[in-house]
């Protein structure tokens, strides 16, 4: 059954939800398979799919592509696409772009803070997921956010204004235990950490970093469940030695 946004808010303080980035049909179908809730198409493609030194350089063109093959895949998880950076500068630009991404596959858009813009995408039947914390579109400094009380207070009155806005859920990423815990007492709707402890109503990671196919950052708040970087590094090496040792194709792999 397909998961609603419904559901998702029903869940806050009654069962944890589980939210994995996929940006591709084969692994959006395995998640799906797997009863992941939310399956996220993360602008985080820029540099786990695309190479890029971070997210700045991904398009509205790829954000559209790669939700399409999620989506392709993905027959119960709720799929949410992020909105690049500079996809929602002003409110019109915004819906535009939102729009192109719900048509591409997915149920509802994420956005970096901007309430203002949030709320003009509810009104126009655009569901949103709010993030705040560490955003990196916007960061000058990818460190804890909130540390300090100035900070702290700025983040739960942001949370807020999310909620205000119309968001179902929002996304907090890298801030202290103790705020996020706060952030999720002080709102109605599910908040989903991603470095922010254990006291979010979810979690959400990439699932590059996840399963050992990224190794470029190495960040504390992911555990790696597996390593398929290194076994897919061992099945091509195999593969190489059998083709220049003429052991592959043998006569099973081949017609007559």
């Amino acid at each position: 059954m397909k998961t609603s946004i419904q559901k998702i808010k029903s869940m806050k303080g009654k069962e944890k939800i589980a939210v994995l980035t996929a940006y591709d049909y084969s692994t959006a179908k395995t998640m799906d398979e797997a009863g992941i809730d939310i399956i996220l198409i993360g602008d985080s493609l820029g540099m786990v799919v695309l190479g890029y030194e971070n997210t700045l350089s991904v398009t509205m063109e790829d954000m559209m592509r790669h939700t399409g093959a999620v989506a392709r895949g993905t027959k119960n998880a709720l799929i949410v696409a992020d909105m690049p950076a500079n996809s929602y500068n002003d409110k019109e630009m915004a819906a535009l772009n939102a729009e192109a991404l719900i048509k591409s596959g997915a149920d509802t858009v994420k956005i970096e803070n901007e309430p203002e813009i949030a709320k003009f995408l509810v009104d126009n039947n655009i569901e949103v997921m709010g993030h705040i914390g560490l955003t990196p579109q916007t960061a000058t400094n990818f460190k804890v956010q909130g540390k300090d009380k100035e900070t702290a207070d700025k983040l739960i009155r942001l949370a807020k204004e999310l909620e205000e806005a119309g968001c179902y859920s929002i996304v907090l990423e890298c801030v202290p235990v103790e705020l996020a815990k706060k952030i999720m007492e002080s709102v109605s709707i599910p908040t989903i950490g991603i470095g922010a402890g254990p006291y979010c109503d979810g979690q959400v990671l990439v699932s590059n970093d996840m399963v050992g196919l990224y190794d470029r950052l190495s960040p504390k708040f992911v555990k790696k469940y597996a390593d398929l970087g290194k076994d897919m590094k061992k099945a091509f090496l195999q593969y190489t030695q059998e083709v220049k040792g003429k052991r592959f194709p043998k006569d099973e792999h081949s017609f007559h």
